[in-house]
């Protein structure tokens, strides 16, 4: 049963029982009663009156016309000292709450907000320029979170109660939602919100923002060009499908892309590209399809890049064995706080894969498949920076070798290059990638 239809029968066993209802007759103005206490009466009221009729009705339209009909109602048996503009206000405030997302309405129509987070009905939280703030509005209570959460949920086709209650879906505008429920969630319903950019943010906005410098904005466009497997590490919230974003852009334009994502975000601008999603089980838990499977598909789709939106299980293999055999120029996200962190990460998942290989086995795979590392952090401001560009080089013994080509100073502040020659030059040299002189560091004694 929905968390709609749990309230529904909840009114409907009230009313059975002889409750009466509070808008049966006019009602005064209590002293001291305020514009939030009146609109929380009406708005539950509506509720209770409306009924089925709500969830019967059979167009926007209707609903519309339906809920202002009873707001109007409601509001005229109510003896108040509202203005006319109030009561305006109002009417447009209510109707909001019954027919779009209530309160957190305001906030993804905001371009400033990029993350909404609602911890229960009364804590609302919201993420400006990389600041988490706490807000002053609220649900009106756990029920009118719950009609909010099944109407988004019902939305994208899925449902949420006590067998299913946890969601991970994509909105319609691309924007990321997850939800989960009581018995799971013990503070109400929790609903998390990743807003999509509908103007993604492009090399020259980083590079004004302070995330890399224009040095090391050529060196990526570089790398990318020149076919280099890059792997972007990041922690959550660090901008890593940002960054992944920004870095497809040097994709050239003449080459076949297949992006692989659990919900789309990514937003490539080459005409030749692909996009495959992710899907969850069924409500009979069937019908799932992993990113491990949409990799293996992707291999056979005659991809120039495969751009996996992050690793985060056996996929790993599937995506180091792709990397491997000509796939070049791939590029994915993993979450990690290190470089060599996410070396680490990567091998633990390509044992997830349940095959057992030996560690050495494994290390030589992803040190011939990834080319460059790219470490992105969120500081405690707020922003967010590119810390190290780190080549992987190969293996020594046991262990992977890296070295750093660009490494953020926090003295300028600004990602700097270390002057260590890359390994991968010869290589961009031989498939004829032109590197401009100095680009990672001075070309006349190169530290070794």
């Amino acid at each position: 049963m929905s968390v709609s239809e749990r309230v529904l029968r909840a009114q409907q066993a009230a009313q059975r029982g002889g409750v009466t209802n509070p808008w049966s007759a006019p009602r005064p103005k209590a002293s001291g009663d305020t514009v939030g206490d009146f609109r929380a009466r009406v708005h539950d009221a509506l509720f209770e009156r409306l009924g089925s009729r709500l969830f019967d009705a059979t167009s926007e339209e209707q609903m519309h016309d339906l809920v202002l009909g009873e707001i109007t109602s409601l509001m005229d048996a109510e003896e108040s000292a509202l203005t006319p503009q109030e009561r305006q206000q109002l009417v447009r405030d209510i109707a909001r709450d019954v027919m779009g997302l209530g309160p957190i309405e305001q906030f993804l129509a905001d371009p400033t907000v990029t993350e909404v987070m609602v911890n229960g009905c009364h804590d609302i939280y919201v993420e400006r320029a990389g600041v988490v703030q706490r807000t002053d509005v609220r649900f009106v209570s756990e029920e009118h979170l719950g009609r909010v959460v099944d109407r988004i949920v019902t939305s994208v086709g899925r449902r949420i109660d006590e067998s299913s209650p946890m969601v991970d879906a994509r909105l319609a505008d691309g924007s990321r939602v997850n939800v989960i429920v009581p018995p799971l969630s013990l503070d109400g319903s929790i609903l998390t919100i990743r807003k999509f950019a509908k103007d993604p943010f492009t090399v020259a906005d980083l590079v004004a923002m302070g995330t890399f410098s224009e040095s090391a904005a050529a060196a990526f466009e570089v790398m990318v060009e020149g076919g280099l497997n890059i792997l972007v590490s990041g922690g959550t919230g660090s901008g890593k499908t940002t960054l992944l974003n920004v870095l497809s852009g040097f994709v050239p334009t003449s080459e076949r892309i297949v992006t692989i994502e659990d919900a789309v975000e990514l937003q490539l601008h080459q005409q030749h590209v692909v996009r495959l999603e992710s899907r969850p089980p069924n409500a009979e838990g069937v019908g799932h399809i992993s990113i491990r499977d949409l990799v293996r598909n992707a291999l056979r789709m005659r991809p120039d890049r495969i751009i996996v939106g992050e690793v985060r299980g056996p996929e790993a293999l599937d995506m180091l064995q792709a990397m491997n055999t000509g796939h070049d120029g791939s590029l994915s996200t993993v979450h990690a706080n290190a470089p060599r962190d996410a070396l680490a990460r990567l091998e633990t998942m390509v044992l997830m894969a349940g095959f057992e290989l030996p560690a050495r086995a494994i290390r030589q795979q992803i040190a011939s498949a990834i080319d460059v590392i790219v470490q992105i952090e969120r500081q405690r401001d707020g922003s967010r920076r590119v810390t190290h560009v780190t080549e992987v080089v190969g293996m020594e013994g046991e262990v992977v070798t890296l070295q750093d080509i660009h490494r953020f100073d926090h003295a300028q502040p600004v990602l700097a290059p270390t002057g260590v020659r890359p390994a991968f030059l010869d290589e961009l040299d031989r498939r004829g990638v032109a590197v401009p002189d100095g680009l990672f560091g001075s070309s006349d004694g190169w530290l070794r």
